[in-house]
């Protein structure tokens, strides 16, 4: 099995480190699974990208890249739903 390298962006460490503890625990765990399974039952890939998606994890979103041909997944924004998709 092969296992994709996780690079996260600033702005999504950033995002990580004002969590709640109880909430970082469970995203820092799904983050983590994503370097080994990069698109989990209930992914979602966004419109109008071509390799972005979204996973939900509580009120949470996690929204990252996967470069395939590189084996790279990049974390973009860890966010409350309601925050999420405002760039």
């Amino acid at each position: 099995m092969r296992s994709y390298k996780l690079i996260i962006l600033p702005r999504a460490e950033k995002e990580l480190k004002k969590l709640p503890e109880k909430e970082f625990i469970k995203i820092d765990q799904t983050i983590l699974h994503l370097a080994n399974t990069p698109r989990p039952i209930g992914c979602k890939k966004l419109q109008g990208t071509v390799d972005t998606y979204r996973i939900r994890v509580g009120d949470y979103r996690i929204l990252y890249r996967i470069e395939d041909n590189n084996l790279i997944i990049e974390v973009i924004r860890v966010a409350n739903r309601k925050d999420a998709y405002k760039l």
